[in-house]
C-alpha cells in the first residue's frame, strides 16, 4: 500500500464520492480547484461498483496538463486525523490503483491549501483512461459492487456537483446514456 506521509493532514480533496459520501465529519468544506488534473472514469471497479469477472468504472484523478478538476476540500478535525486517514487508507487503497499525493489547492475563497489526494497510477492494471463515451456508459449501466450499482455512483456524482454549482457536462451526458441504456435493458 503506497502512502505518501506520515505527518498531519489537514485538507483531502473530493472529486468524486468523497463529496457525497467523505465517511467522515469534516470541520469545513471549501469548493476548491486542482490545476494539472482531470476528474475522468479511468478505474475499473472490482471491489466497490463492479467485480473481478464485470469491472465497473469509477473516477479517478487522471494526470493532465491542460486540465483542473474542480471538487470540495475537506478539512480534517486534527483529532480525528488517525482515524480519518486509516479509514482513508482502507477505502481508496484497496487494490493500491490510487498513490497518495499532497497536492495545492486553490479555494474558492482565495486560499491556497495543500491537500491529500488519491491520484489514478497509470501503471496499475486497472487504469482505464481513454475509454469512449458509450464504452463507459455500457459498462457503468451494467456493473455492480459491494456498495452497489456503478449507476448509482455515476448519478450521486453527477447530481452532487450540479447542487454545489460545480456541473459537470461530460458527467451529466453520461449520466443521461446510462439511464437510456438501463431503460432498454430486460428486467430480471
Amino acid at each position: 500500500m503506497e502512502q505518501t506521509t506520515t505527518h498531519k493532514i489537514e485538507w483531502v480533496f473530493g472529486y468524486g464520492s468523497l463529496i457525497w459520501n467523505p465517511g467522515f465529519t469534516p470541520v469545513e468544506i471549501a469548493p476548491a480547484r486542482l490545476a494539472g488534473f482531470a476528474r475522468s472514469f479511468c478505474l475499473r471497479s472490482i471491489e466497490h461498483r463492479g467485480t473481478r469477472e464485470l469491472p465497473g468504472l469509477v473516477l479517478g484523478l487522471d494526470e493532465d496538463p491542460q486540465a483542473a478538476c474542480r471538487g470540495v476540500a475537506l478539512r480534517i478535525a486534527p483529532q480525528d486525523h488517525d482515524g480519518v486517514l486509516a479509514y482513508l487508507r482502507a477505502r481508496e487503497l484497496v487494490t493500491e490503483a490510487y498513490r497518495e499525493e499532497i497536492l495545492p489547492l486553490q479555494l474558492e475563497d482565495g486560499r491556497h491549501v495543500h491537500a491529500l489526494a488519491y491520484v489514478m497510477r497509470r501503471d496499475h492494471w486497472q487504469y482505464a483512461g481513454g475509454l469512449p463515451h458509450d464504452e463507459q456508459a455500457r459498462i457503468i449501466a451494467a456493473a455492480h459492487g459491494g456498495r452497489g450499482p456503478n449507476a448509482d455512483y455515476l448519478h450521486n456524482t453527477a447530481s452532487h456537483l450540479a447542487d454545489i454549482g460545480m456541473a459537470d457536462d461530460e458527467l451529466d451526458r453520461l449520466s443521461q446514456s446510462v439511464r437510456a441504456l438501463q431503460a432498454s435493458m430486460p428486467r430480471p
